[in-house]
């Protein structure tokens, strides 16, 4: 399925996570590959593979309901499969905006989504880790916290530039306005990457 999934084989309910955060990342892969050129034929696309993602949680829910018996504990599981789930909708409602919105990707939004890219790499490795190697896990958690704060970074500059000039607020701040709403909203996306990441401490914590 990717880069994790056939490697882990270890506990039917991370291989379940494991898979959700697959799909979770090639949402986001999808939404930086596709969002200079968006049409209402990739919106679908997208959605399809999030579509699939429900169902990969009603089946680790349904699963959790019919046993005691889990890696970790069953909150922690329930909450990081819902965390992902918020990640791949705002990996489609970005592409939905910038499309109904009209707004052309520039060098902050590139950077952001690449950074939430590479948050859901390392969630993927978090899960993969998790049971084997809670060490190798919390190190990639790590690498979570320092992408939010690059990406809340790299978003307060945006906003900077983009009030400085005088001028262009005048003339168009409709397309100042959009802009700043999709960068917001990348923002968000990666606050749902660390909330996973959160959860999933809490989960090497109690393993250590």
């Amino acid at each position: 399925m990717g880069l994790f999934y056939k490697k882990n084989r270890q506990d039917p309910f991370m291989a379940k996570l494991l898979e959700e955060a697959e799909k979770t990342r090639l949402c986001v892969e999808f939404l930086e590959k596709n969002m200079g050129n968006i049409n209402q034929s990739l919106l679908d696309e997208n959605q399809l593979l999030i579509d699939s993602i429900p169902e990969l949680k009603s089946v680790l829910i349904d699963d959790l309901n019919n046993t005691f018996i889990t890696p970790i504990d069953r909150e922690d599981i329930y909450h990081i499969s819902a965390s992902l789930l918020a990640l791949s909708k705002y990996s489609q409602t970005t592409l939905e905006e910038i499309y109904l919105l009209n707004v052309m990707p520039d060098k902050f939004i590139y950077v952001m989504v690449g950074n939430v890219k590479k948050e859901t790499t390392a969630i993927c490795k978090i899960i993969f880790h998790l049971i084997k190697n809670p060490r190798l896990s919390y190190e990639q958690i790590v690498t979570v916290t320092k992408l939010e704060n690059e990406i809340d970074k790299t978003y307060r500059e945006a906003v900077k530039v983009l009030f400085a000039d005088k001028k262009r607020l005048t003339d168009n701040l409709q397309d100042i306005l959009h802009l700043r709403e999709v960068y917001r909203h990348i923002s968000n996306m990666s606050d749902k990457a660390n909330t996973a990441a959160d959860v999933l401490g809490i989960a090497v914590m109690k393993l250590s």
